[in-house]
């Protein structure tokens, strides 16, 4: 069956904030005396949930200081972000879609605010007919619910649309959902025991995306 449309995560897979993020964690908890692994970090990406807090809070020692570190990290974050810039390859992904005329979505796991503001700072905005994120869902990846009410608004099928994914979570949920996914995994997600997916690439500009989709076509023969 044709690709109809595109479905793009955000975090780590547009914008790599997910190692931004690693970076401020692992900062700030060295101040309490606590070493951040990456693998210990990795299994929380793609999904908002209190397992990597919990682990934290257990850790220190301290219940209730996960939200005051929180905002911590957040804070750095944000000062970390201000030169950040797309993922290479993205914009190309994005322009060729449309010139495709594939229809184009984005399911994220992130708050609209969130999404909304790094999009229009990267003038990537106009190029999304839907945004799904968690503003919109009972449940975040890896529950499919995000790729279910993306698809669905689309106007397609799920086993017409293909899913760009940076993490396990999200992979987790594009297949659940039924998509295709190709995973473009970053530096603190490339460890990541991914499985069942349909492509790898470690950049989008590693592969165009018109190759991707003939590539696809051809194994699903």
């Amino acid at each position: 069956m044709a690709i109809k449309a595109v479905i793009f995560d955000f975090d780590g897979l547009i914008l790599d904030t997910e190692s931004v993020w690693f970076e401020c964690y692992r900062e700030v908890l060295s101040g309490y005396e606590m070493e951040l692994t990456l693998d210990r970090f990795a299994p929380s990406i793609g999904t908002h949930g209190t397992e990597f807090l919990d682990y934290v809070e257990e850790t220190i020692g301290q219940p209730g200081i996960g939200s005051i570190i929180d905002r911590e990290v957040y804070k750095l974050h944000q000062q970390k972000m201000e030169l950040i810039q797309a993922r290479e390859g993205v914009a190309d992904y994005l322009h060729t879609a449309r010139e495709m005329g594939l229809r184009i979505g984005l399911a994220t796991s992130s708050n609209r605010d969130w999404i909304e503001h790094f999009l229009g700072r990267l003038e990537l905005r106009e190029y999304f007919e839907v945004i799904k994120t968690s503003d919109d869902v009972s449940a975040v990846k890896p529950d499919p619910e995000l790729y279910l009410r993306a698809t669905d608004e689309l106007g397609v099928k799920p086993e017409e649309a293909l899913a760009f994914e940076d993490s396990l979570n999200g992979l987790r949920a594009a297949k659940a959902a039924g998509l295709h996914c190709v995973i473009v995994p970053n530096p603190v997600t490339s460890l990541l025991p991914f499985e069942h997916y349909d492509l790898r690439l470690d950049s989008m500009a590693e592969m165009p995306l018109s190759a991707v989709l003939e590539r696809l076509a051809a194994e699903k023969k």
